[in-house]
């Protein structure tokens, strides 16, 4: 009885675990086409020390050629390929940031004398990434184990996730009390401003009248 019981508490937990990473899908991939001399751009967010891979497949064409370039926000080259065909890149992310991937095409012959090219990009970060079944030769680990695993890291990355938001959450609730502290000095400072014009206004207008001669 207390088996079938765990059997189904552990049931749930992964069934849970699954509805929640597909939520929090770590898998992109995209199929476009790559007019010739023009360049493309992808972008994602991610977050950091996260294992991201990827493989591409660019369609063949004998009057062009595509390079290919991984850059951070900061402009730093993670990956690049000249004349990239079909390959693979992996890279570790040293901090959260929005990292760009592009695809250059160039040829000697013009636009429209060559067609377009076909792009396959597939890539994956995080508990996606990684390689289970290595891990499971290294480390000589049972299929259970190894399913075991995944949901732990699995796990570890939407407590992660879900810890991030919760930062940022607070940060933009600390910004939102900051700026509504400004724009009540910056009210207070106008309504000052505003009532010292008007006691200006008001003695200057008596010095003037009583200069005319218009009151006593």
């Amino acid at each position: 009885m207390i088996r079938k019981r765990a059997s189904y508490s552990m049931s749930r937990f992964c069934i849970l675990l699954i509805l929640v990473s597909v939520i929090f899908d770590s898998t992109f991939s995209i199929t476009f086409y790559l007019p010739v001399n023009l360049r493309k751009c992808l972008r994602e967010e991610i977050h950091k020390d996260v294992l991201v891979t990827g493989e591409y497949e660019v369609s063949d064409q004998p009057n062009a050629k595509t390079n290919l370039k991984i850059t951070d926000s900061s402009g730093h080259t993670l990956y690049s390929k000249e004349d990239a065909s079909k390959g693979k890149f992996a890279f570790t992310t040293e901090d959260y940031d929005m990292f760009e991937v592009c695809f250059e095409s160039k040829s000697p012959l013009g636009t429209g004398r060559v067609p377009d090219q076909l792009v396959n990009l597939d890539m994956k970060h995080g508990v996606e990434a990684k390689n289970y079944e290595e891990i499971a030769k290294v480390e000589k680990l049972k299929p259970l184990e190894v399913e075991l695993r995944r949901l732990e890291d699995l796990s570890e990355s939407i407590v992660n996730d879900f810890a991030y938001m919760k930062k940022r959450e607070e940060e933009m609730r600390d910004t939102n009390e900051s700026t509504n502290t400004r724009v009540l000095y910056f009210s207070i400072f106008s309504m000052c401003c505003l009532i010292g014009l008007a006691t200006w206004q008001v003695f200057y207008l008596r010095r003037f009248f009583k200069a005319k001669k218009l009151i006593e």
